[in-house]
C-alpha cells in the first residue's frame, strides 16, 4: 500500500491503518500565532523533503468541558503551534473519483478537536469514502466579535479547509465534486450556517447535519455583548490588541469560564437571548463572512442544490438534566417555569404531558427542550428550503441501556463513524452498544455521501416526513402534529 501523497504545500508520509492509510496533522494554514494571531487564516509556507504524517497534530487552544460533561465527551490536547490542521483517512491514496466526506467538530465553538477517538475514520475509508477531520479555532480565538474586520475566524478557517480539500483532495483518492461537508452539535450549525454563505459554493456537493441547525448565530450585538463581557472578566479594553496581548491560558481560560456560566447558570439580565441558546462563542451575522441570518439566506434559495440530511436525537435534553444532577429535582414546578422560559402556555404544556401518560416531569421537560433546542430547528431549515432536505431522527438506545441518557445528544456519532467499540464511547452509549444499528446509521451515512438519496420522502411541509433511525429505519408522516403546532410563531 502506497504510504505517500503529494500536496500543494509538499509530499507527506501517512501510516497504515485499520482500513487504508491515514495521513494525520496536516496542515491547511498557517500558525495562527505571532503576527497571526486572530487574524483570518493565511496559507501554509511549503516544505523541502517527506513531511511526516503519522501522528495527530495539535490541538487548537481551548479550554475543559463544564465538568458534569467531561466524561461523555474525552478531549484531546497536543500542544503546538500549526493547530490548524486536519486528518485524512483513504482507502487508497492511489485511487481516484472517491467520495469525500469532511467532518467538523462539535463543542459548544468552545471544546473539541478532529483528534477525537470516535471521529477515527478508518470505518469510512473501509466502505471506500475519504475521511477528512478538521480543527478550527474556538472561543474567543475563533469567535471574538468586534468592529475591527476580523470576524467568524473559526468560520473561516473551516472553509480555508475546504478550500485545502478542493485543491488537495485527488492526491488522496478523493474526488473534490463529490465532497459531503457534515458536523454534529456546534459542528452541524457550522454546516448549516456554511451551506448558507454564497461564498462557499462549489466547496462542497451535499451536507449532513446532525443535532443542529440555523438556530445559533448570534446578532452583531449579541456578539458585542460578550466581548463586552469577556473584557471586563480580563480587566482590559474590549478591543483585539488589547485582549490578544492577554496571556493565552488566561484567555482560554476566561472564555471558558463564560460557557460555563451560561451554560450552568446564566443570568438573563446579564445574558439576554443567550440565557436561552447557551452559546456566547458562535458565528456573529457580521454583513461580511456572514451575510445573512442562516435561516433567512436558505429561505431565499442558497444552497438549494446542495442535498442536505439533518437530524436531531429523540431524547437530546436528557444529557443536560442527567448529567449535572438536576433530573431527579425536576417536579411540577420546575417543568411549567422552564417550559414557560421556553414560550409555551400551560396549555401547549398540557399538550407534551397528554402525549406521555405516566411519564414524569423530567420527561416532559426532557421532550420540550428537546424540541426547543433540535427538532423544531431541524425542521425550520428543512421548512425553508422547500424540498432536496431529508430529516432523520435517531432513536437508540433506550435510556435503560446508558444510565437515564438514551439517544441523548451526541449517542448517534460513535454509530456514525462505527467507533462504538471505542472506550471513549461508552459512557454515552452503554456497554452493550447494537452492531445492528451501528451497520445501519453508519451504511445510511456512507450511502448518502456517495450520491444516493435517503431511502425515505423528502421534507415538505405538507406531510413533514421523518426517518426514524434505530435498527431500522422507519418512514413517519407528520409525527406528533400538535405538538409541532405548538412551536408555531415560536423562535
Amino acid at each position: 500500500m502506497e504510504l505517500f501523497a503529494t500536496t500543494r504545500a509538499g509530499r507527506i508520509q501517512g501510516r497504515l491503518s485499520s482500513a487504508g492509510v491515514a495521513f494525520l496533522g496536516i496542515p491547511y494554514a498557517a500558525s495562527p500565532f505571532g503576527p497571526n494571531r486572530m487574524r483570518p487564516p493565511r496559507p501554509v509556507t511549503a516544505w523541502e523533503g517527506t513531511r511526516r504524517a503519522t501522528a495527530y497534530g495539535p490541538t487548537v487552544p481551548k479550554g475543559t468541558y463544564p465538568p458534569p460533561y467531561r466524561p461523555y465527551f474525552p478531549e484531546v490536547d497536543n500542544p503546538g503551534a500549526e493547530c490548524l490542521n486536519l486528518n485524512v483517512w483513504t482507502p487508497d491514496p492511489t485511487a481516484s473519483g472517491l467520495p469525500v466526506l469532511v467532518w467538523i467538530h462539535g463543542g459548544s465553538f468552545t471544546n473539541g478537536s478532529g483528534s477525537v477517538s470516535g471521529y477515527d475514520g478508518s470505518a469510512f475509508a473501509r466502505d471506500g469514502v475519504v475521511c477528512v477531520t478538521i480543527n478550527y479555532r474556538l472561543a474567543a480565538e475563533g469567535f471574538l466579535y468586534l468592529l475591527d474586520g476580523s470576524p467568524n475566524l473559526g468560520l473561516q478557517d473551516q472553509v480555508a479547509a475546504l478550500h485545502w480539500v478542493q485543491e488537495n483532495i485527488a492526491a488522496f483518492g478523493g474526488d473534490p465534486a463529490r465532497v459531503t461537508v457534515a458536523g454534529e452539535s456546534a459542528g452541524a450549525m457550522s454546516a448549516v450556517t456554511l451551506l448558507s454563505m454564497p461564498a462557499t459554493k462549489g466547496l462542497f456537493a451535499r451536507a449532513i447535519a446532525q443535532s443542529g441547525a440555523a438556530a445559533n448565530t448570534l446578532t452583531a450585538e449579541q456578539g458585542l455583548l460578550v466581548s463586552g463581557h469577556l473584557a471586563d472578566a480580563l480587566g482590559v479594553a474590549p478591543t483585539r490588541d488589547a485582549i490578544a496581548d492577554v496571556p493565552l491560558n488566561r484567555l482560554v481560560s476566561a472564555a471558558s469560564d463564560l460557557v460555563t456560566e451560561v451554560q450552568t447558570a446564566p443570568d438573563p439580565a446579564k445574558w439576554g437571548a443567550i440565557a436561552a441558546s447557551q452559546t456566547p462563542f458562535a458565528p456573529v451575522i457580521d454583513h461580511g463572512v456572514l451575510e445573512d441570518a442562516p435561516l433567512e439566506s436558505l429561505r431565499h434559495g442558497v444552497g438549494a442544490q446542495v442535498p442536505l440530511l439533518i437530524g436531531f436525537n429523540r431524547d437530546e435534553a436528557r444529557l443536560f438534566l442527567i448529567a449535572p444532577g438536576t433530573w431527579q429535582s425536576i417536579d411540577d414546578s420546575m417543568l411549567a417555569n422552564a417550559a414557560s422560559g421556553y414560550g409555551l402556555t400551560p396549555a401547549q404544556t398540557a399538550i407534551y404531558r397528554a402525549n406521555r401518560p405516566g411519564a414524569s416531569a423530567g420527561d416532559v421537560l426532557s421532550a420540550i427542550a428537546t424540541d426547543w433546542f433540535f427538532g423544531i430547528p431541524v425542521q425550520r431549515v428543512a421548512e425553508a428550503r422547500h424540498g432536496n432536505t431529508w430529516v432523520y431522527r435517531f432513536d437508540h438506545p433506550e435510556p435503560a441501556a446508558n444510565g437515564g441518557l438514551g439517544a441523548c445528544h451526541g449517542a448517534e456519532v460513535p454509530f456514525v463513524f462505527d467507533t462504538v467499540d471505542e472506550p471513549d464511547a461508552r459512557p454515552l452509549i452503554g456497554d452493550d452498544p447494537s452492531r445492528t444499528v451501528a451497520d445501519t446509521t453508519h451504511g445510511l451515512w456512507v450511502s448518502f455521501i456517495s450520491g444516493s438519496a435517503p431511502g425515505w420522502a423528502p421534507y415538505l411541509i405538507s406531510d413533514r416526513t421523518i426517518a426514524l433511525i434505530a435498527d431500522r429505519i422507519d418512514e413517519v408522516r407528520d409525527p406528533a402534529p400538535d405538538e409541532w403546532r405548538v412551536w408555531n410563531g415560536i423562535r
